[in-house]
């Protein structure tokens, strides 16, 4: 019996084996998570950035340099360089004339009058000179006639209101001041139709605007 019970319990051991070996083979193996490779980052711009302008009602915006395309329209055109050509000896002529009333004067609202145009055009020939020192551009062009601007005055008439003195002075100041402003608000006018410059077409804007005020100030010591 002894003999009997070791062989029955060496082939349960056995058995045993086989059911654990089988249930391991069939058992399924875990497959390990494919890797994923690691997704590039997005391309960034080392440039610098650049603000471009919106269009007129729309705000700037800020843009990578590497996307921002040159603009290959010009950024002036030959009416802005006329323009500015022959604004420089208009509003020098103004302040030549401007420079003889505080001696001349007598009627201290001319004076006061005088005292502005030379305050206000002076500086702006400052920048329309820089205008053109930024650009390469000389200051005197072949072609350019300054005497047939509109509302420049002639030597003989810039003469007389030299010679003029007191109310005789300040009648000839402002009819004459009164045509040179007109002339100048036409060039201004001009080229705001014709150029390319948003710059200049500010500045010519501006001395549309202040030159009419102005007009109308002159008109009313007229009238008065």
């Amino acid at each position: 019996m002894t003999i009997l019970r070791g062989r029955i319990l060496a082939v349960a051991t056995v058995l045993l084996l086989v059911v654990v070996v089988v249930v391991v083979l069939r058992t399924p193996r875990e497959r390990p998570a494919p890797s994923v490779a690691p997704t590039p980052a997005a391309a960034t711009s080392d440039g610098p950035a650049v603000i471009v302008p919106g269009r007129p009602g729309e705000p700037a915006v800020t843009r990578p340099a590497d996307q921002v395309r040159p603009d290959p329209s010009p950024r002036y055109n030959s009416p802005d360089v006329w323009f500015v050509r022959m604004m420089i000896p208009h509003h020098q002529q103004a302040l030549e004339m401007a420079a003889l009333a505080p001696d001349r004067a007598g009627d201290r609202a001319v004076r006061a009058l005088a005292d502005r145009i030379r305050a206000s055009q002076a500086p702006e020939v400052g920048v329309l000179r820089a205008w053109l020192d930024t650009r390469g551009l000389p200051l005197e062009a072949a072609g350019h006639d300054h005497a047939t601007m509109p509302g420049m005055q002639s030597p003989a008439a810039l003469q007389r209101l030299a010679a003029a003195r007191g109310a005789d002075f300040d009648r000839l100041f402002v009819t004459m001041m009164t045509a040179h402003h007109e002339g100048a608000v036409r060039m201004a006018t001009d080229l705001l139709r014709a150029g390319a410059d948003p710059t200049l077409s500010d500045f010519a804007n501006a001395v549309a605007v202040e030159q009419n005020v102005e007009i109308d100030r002159m008109r009313a010591l007229v009238d008065g």
